[in-house]
Formats: C-alpha cells, sequence, structure tokens
C-alpha cells in the first residue's frame, strides 16, 4: 500500500518495511501522526537514539523536578540513583498517602509511580493526584501487566504505562520528554520553537489519525463548532480519544492563546468538586486558610473541559446550570459575584438522556449543554484507521524498548482489524506495548497480541475474498455495523456514508426485523 497523506492524516504502509526511527510522545487516546514527530525530533536536537546507558543530555536540557511514589526500597534507591546521575531533582514516597502529602507542599513536574492494586499506592493515588496537578505528567510503572490494568491506569489519569524491568536510558528518555508545562503554554513553547527552528507547525486536529469517512465528518463538525462560543457536549466511550478532540477544539477557536483547563469530575467528592469549581473564601471550611480561585476563574478568557460530566452530584450541576446562564459565579463561603469569560467543553461516556430519565442528571442542564453534541466513534466502528494506529504505536515501543521490530505478519494484522477493542484506542495502544515487548522476531505475530485471534469459522466473509458476492458483502457489511452501533440505523448510515432510508430498504429486503433498530434511531 503506497504511503499516501490526506489533509495531514498519514497513511502508513502496512507491513513497515523500514527500521524504527525516533518518534514523538504520543496521546494516551489518539496518536499523532509522523511529521509532527519529525517536527518535535527537529525542535529537541536528536537524530539517532542512544545505543547504550543513559541518553546524552542536550545543552539546553530541561532539569526536572520528579517524585517517585515507590514501596519497594530498593527499586525506589535504583530508580531515584538513575534521575539523580542525570541531572534532575528528585523526591520519593513510600506509598500515594505520602505523596498526596507531599504534593501539598511542592508540585513535581512529573510523577513516577508503582502500580500497587491494593491501597492507596496506585490507583487512588493516580485519580486524586491527577485531579489535583492536572499539568504535571503521570507514569505508571508495573510488573506483567494486563490489558485491563493497563486501560484501567489510563482512566485514572497515567499518561504512560511501562513495564518492568525498564532501561535506564528508555527511563531518561520518557522523563524527558514528559517534561513540559500545562497543555496550552506547552503548545505555545512548542510553536515558538518550531519558528526559531524555520519549521512548519500543524494545527492538532490536522496532525490526529483518522481517515475513516466517520472521523472526517467529525472533524468537519468539530472545526465548525470551534469557531463558536457555544458550549459542547463530546460523547464517545472509553478511550476514543475525547480529551484530544477537546483540546483541538480549543486550539482551533478564537480563545487559543488562553488557557485550556482540565477537570475530571469522577474524581473528587462532592464537597471538594465544588471547591474546585468554584473556589473558595477563606474560612469557607476547616483547612481553607486563604482564598482560592477555582477552575473557572482559572480559565478565564480561556476553555475548562470537563470530562465523565455524567459523575457530577446534582448540587453541583444545579451551580454549573446558573454559570452556564449567567456567566457568573460565587466562591464557596462567599456572596461575591465573579464574572468570568469562559468555554465550557464537557464529555461523557454515558447517555446522559437515559441519566435523566433515571434521576440522576438534570434535564434542564441537559439541554444547555446539548447545543453542540459530538459524537466521537468507536474503534471498531472505523477499521480503517487501526492499521494506521498500529503502524504508529509499533514505531513508538520500538523505539522505547529499543527492539528492531519492522511490522506484523498477516495473521496479526487479521486479529488486529478482526478484534472488536472494546478499550478503543487505549486497548489498542497497550496491546501493540506489550507486542512489542514480547515478540522476538522482526514481525509481531499473532502470540505476541494479547488478543483472540480472529474465528475464520465466525469471520469468514474477510478469508474468502474472491469468492463472495456483492450482495453478500453488503449485506454484512450493513449487519455488522448495526451490530456495532446497537442497532440504530442512524448510526450505521453515518458510518456507512449511506442514507438511512437505504438501510431501512435493506433490511425489509432480507427480512430482518427492524422494530428494535428504529426504536434506538
Amino acid at each position: 500500500m503506497p504511503s499516501t497523506t490526506d489533509r495531514g492524516f498519514r497513511l502508513a504502509p502496512w507491513p513497515l518495511k523500514s527500521a524504527p526511527t525516533r518518534r514523538g510522545v504520543a496521546s494516551a487516546e489518539l496518536a499523532l501522526s509522523e511529521g509532527d514527530q519529525r517536527n518535535r525530533r527537529a525542535r529537541q536536537g536528536m537524530d539517532e537514539p542512544p545505543q547504550s546507558g543513559h541518553p546524552r543530555i542536550m545543552a539546553d536540557e530541561q532539569t526536572g523536578r520528579i517524585l517517585i511514589v515507590e514501596s519497594d526500597p530498593a527499586q525506589q534507591s535504583k530508580l531515584e540513583g538513575q534521575l539523580s546521575a542525570i541531572g534532575h531533582i528528585v523526591e520519593t514516597a513510600p506509598d500515594g498517602i505520602a505523596a498526596l502529602e507531599h504534593l501539598e507542599r511542592s508540585m513535581p513536574d512529573v510523577v513516577l509511580l508503582d502500580l500497587d492494586p491494593e491501597g492507596m499506592g496506585g490507583f487512588d493515588f493516580l485519580r486524586q493526584a491527577r485531579a489535583l496537578l492536572p499539568a504535571t505528567s503521570f507514569i505508571a510503572m508495573a510488573e506483567n501487566c494486563s490489558t485491563d490494568t493497563a486501560v484501567k491506569a489510563l482512566e485514572c489519569g497515567a499518561d504512560r504505562l511501562l513495564t518492568r524491568p525498564i532501561r535506564p536510558d528508555a527511563l531518561a528518555l520518557i522523563v524527558e520528554r514528559s517534561l513540559g508545562k500545562p497543555l496550552h503554554a506547552r503548545d505555545a513553547m512548542e510553536a515558538r520553537a518550531a519558528a526559531a527552528a524555520n519549521l512548519p507547525t500543524t494545527p492538532l486536529l490536522d496532525r490526529v489519525v483518522g481517515v475513516h469517512p466517520a472521523m472526517q465528518r467529525l472533524f468537519n463538525r468539530l472545526r465548525q463548532a470551534a469557531k463558536s462560543r457555544s458550549t459542547v457536549l463530546i460523547q464517545g466511550e472509553t478511550g476514543t480519544g475525547k480529551e484530544l478532540i477537546a483540546k483541538a477544539i480549543h486550539e482551533h477557536s478564537l480563545r487559543s492563546e488562553g488557557p485550556l483547563v482540565r477537570l475530571n469530575c469522577a474524581a473528587l467528592a462532592e464537597s471538594v468538586l465544588e471547591s474546585e469549581l468554584f473556589g473558595h473564601e477563606k474560612g469557607a471550611f476547616t483547612g481553607a486558610v486563604t482564598r482560592r480561585r477555582g477552575r473557572f476563574e482559572q480559565a478565564d478568557g480561556g476553555t475548562l473541559f470537563l470530562d465523565e460530566l455524567s459523575e457530577m452530584p446534582l448540587s453541583v450541576q444545579v451551580k454549573l446550570l446558573r454559570f452556564l446562564q449567567e456567566r457568573e459565579l460565587e466562591r464557596v463561603g462567599g456572596n461575591e459575584t465573579v464574572t468570568v469569560n469562559v468555554r465550557v467543553v464537557a464529555a461523557t461516556n454515558r447517555d446522559l438522556k437515559s441519566l435523566v430519565e433515571d434521576g440522576k442528571f438534570r434535564e434542564d442542564l441537559y439541554f444547555r449543554l446539548k447545543v453542540v453534541v459530538l459524537e466521537v466513534p468507536p474503534l471498531r466502528a472505523r477499521p480503517s484507521d487501526i492499521p494506521l494506529l498500529a503502524d504508529h504505536f509499533l514505531r513508538l515501543y520500538a523505539e522505547e524498548n529499543a527492539k528492531e521490530v519492522q511490522g506484523f505478519t498477516l495473521e496479526a494484522r487479521e486479529a488486529l482489524l478482526a478484534y472488536p477493542w472494546p478499550g478503543n484506542v487505549r486497548e489498542l495502544q497497550h496491546a501493540i506495548e506489550q507486542a512489542v515487548v514480547l515478540c522476538e522476531k522482526d514481525l509481531i505475530g499473532c502470540e505476541d497480541l494479547p488478543i483472540e485471534p480472529p474465528d475464520r469459522e465466525a469471520e469468514p466473509l474477510g478469508l474468502l475474498i474472491p469468492g463472495v458476492t456483492l450482495a453478500e458483502v453488503e449485506r454484512y457489511t450493513i449487519m455488522k455495523t448495526l451490530e456495532a452501533v446497537g442497532g440504530s440505523p442512524t448510526k450505521a448510515a453515518a458510518i456507512l456514508g449511506i442514507s438511512k432510508r437505504t438501510i431501512h430498504y435493506r433490511l425489509e429486503e432480507w427480512g430482518v426485523a427492524k422494530s428494535n433498530a428504529d426504536s434506538s434511531a
């Protein structure tokens, strides 16, 4: 398959024909294209990957403040020594409770933590720390990490997940790339660096891997919505890339020079969430020793991204509704009315309409949020993007693990395309990472992938071409797409690029009952 580009979306060859090259850090949900990685590589002044030992330190390399959360004293000492040796300021904590106390005193650039499923050392700490420090990079470490553990770590807020043992040079490189500023400041810094190096910069939306028609329609709708001031609601399953879409909205809006502030509504208790959003006055509650600006005030002139909005308590929903209506707020414990200029972008992986019917979400807030709705399709509904994402992640993790992995076998490619990917892009990312680590050959095979191989009897259509008629292909495609979207002809028609009437006509022709599909449309 020849390499082509379409509006900045790169279609890489499959399988890969060239050796792995240095790449930038991938998004946890949607990958960046090769051109963007080359720009970052050139800006950082890196031409060849280190062969052994620690990577060389550039003259202008940034020294970072690193917090290591590790219960094993030997591992803690080892990591501390490796990072201190290359110039970083390293602090340690034995568990999540001590780490949270540490975060009250200082703000690290990077948190490196052991994923201990028991107690506060892992997921609980990650969820709370991410909510408190949205600009800090969190790198989780685990041994024999399963796909479920990896997906949970990403859901709790991890930016990267490393499988032990970790090479010292790979650790140093990942920490180096994790250092940076909050989202908007980091992007502005990169743009200035690119201008100084006389390199072109490309808008985020044109760097996202997504050539499928469903993604292209999403991008077109996003560009139109970004220009307005209206509230945007992003809906999609876990791992589809909702946060990256929110970032793209901000970047393409007139507020792109302002801050982009993120808050996960599911990570904080009700009382803490209200204070985080709206701020508090001195003496508002025990421990409120000073006045504190909330996320709305921090995002003044920019965008506030509210992730997992469906988990927001009803009492906080009332105050959010008032802000969306009046553009005003009152801090907790105060009477002063504060006016801020903020655009709200919200995301959820749940059906808000069903929550309204169940009394768990306010109907008036639902309609206030439903001004512009962006549906992010699941990965199984855009299979043409799977090879592109797999290629990208393969190159990324081959570099990080110093593996000479060139591509995928035919059987592995069929397995990637046949697997439904319930965890979406996040699951694909971690599946490829595990495959690269375990692969002992130059091509990844089915035995290296943590997924079930395709059932040749259950999925014969992809293996019998030539040998089937176009009518059989059409029926298979429509029925599988309807199955993937829960039986909705409207959603299936949008993915397939045909009219809903065509789907209804075909179902009637095939004698397939469509009452359920009609009701879900």
